[in-house]
C-alpha cells in the first residue's frame, strides 16, 4: 500500500511547543537539575543582592518541585516568569510521557475521557489539536488538605485553590501517550489563563521520525 504524501507512518522523534515569552524551561534531569535551578533563581533575582533568605527558600522549593516532577515521570517542566506590570504571572506546564500500559492499550481516548468524567469533579471533553485527538480536562484543585500541583510552590498545609488543565493525547505510531499539565493559582482570571494554556497545547507539533515534521 502506498502511503499518501505527508502521512506519518512511524513514531515521532520529538515534539515542539510554543511557550509565551517569559517562560523558563527547568531541566529536571538529576544530573542537570541544580544548575538549571540556579540559573532560574539568578534570573528571577537579577540585580537583587539583599534577599539571600528568599533566594535560598526559592531554590529549595524549585529543587523539590523538579525532583517531584521527575519522579512522577515528567520529561519537561516549564515555569512562568512572565510579567504583568510589576507582578509575575505564576503558572507551570509539566509534560509527562506515559509509556504503553494496559490502561493505554486497551482504552481509546473516549474511554479515558469517560473514566475521568465519572467522578463529576472536572470538565472533560475530547478535542482536536493539530497534533491529534486529545482528552482535555479542566479542574479546580487545592485547599488546606491538598498538595499544590507539581510545578507550583507551596506546602500541602498552605495549598491554595488552583486551576489545572490537562491534555492527554496518543503519540503517533505508538501505544504511548503524552500528558501536558498546566497549573496556576490565578483562579480569579481562570478563563484568561485557560485561553493561554489552550493556545500552548494547540501549538504542539510532532517532529522527526517518518512522515510530517522537521
Amino acid at each position: 500500500m502506498t502511503t499518501p504524501p505527508g502521512s506519518r507512518v512511524g513514531p515521532p522523534a520529538d515534539y515542539r511547543l510554543l511557550l509565551p515569552e517569559g517562560w523558563f524551561r527547568l531541566d529536571i534531569d538529576p544530573e542537570r537539575r541544580e544548575r538549571s535551578v540556579d540559573a532560574l533563581v539568578n534570573r528571577r533575582f537579577e540585580g537583587m543582592d539583599n534577599v539571600p533568605h528568599i533566594k535560598r527558600q526559592l531554590r529549595q522549593d524549585l529543587l523539590a518541585q523538579a525532583t517531584a516532577a521527575f519522579r512522577e515521570g515528567g520529561i519537561e517542566l516549564y515555569l512562568s516568569l512572565q510579567q504583568a506590570g510589576p507582578l509575575t504571572i505564576p503558572a507551570s506546564l509539566l509534560v509527562t510521557f506515559l509509556p504503553a500500559s494496559p490502561s493505554t492499550t486497551t482504552a481509546n481516548l473516549d474511554d479515558i475521557a469517560m473514566r475521568l468524567a465519572s467522578d463529576g469533579q472536572a470538565e472533560v471533553e475530547v478535542v482536536e489539536l493539530a497534533a491529534g485527538t486529545a482528552v482535555r480536562v479542566r479542574r479546580a484543585t487545592g485547599g488546606p488538605d491538598q498538595a499544590p500541583p507539581v510545578g507550583l510552590p507551596g506546602k500541602a498545609e498552605e495549598a491554595l485553590p488552583s486551576l489545572t488543565l490537562d491534555y492527554q493525547l496518543s503519540v503517533p505510531g505508538t501505544e504511548a501517550h503524552l500528558l501536558m499539565t498546566f497549573s496556576t493559582p490565578l483562579v480569579q482570571i481562570a478563563d484568561a489563563m485557560v485561553e493561554l494554556f489552550d493556545a500552548v497545547a494547540g501549538s504542539l507539533t510532532w517532529m522527526g521520525g517518518d512522515g510530517n515534521g522537521d
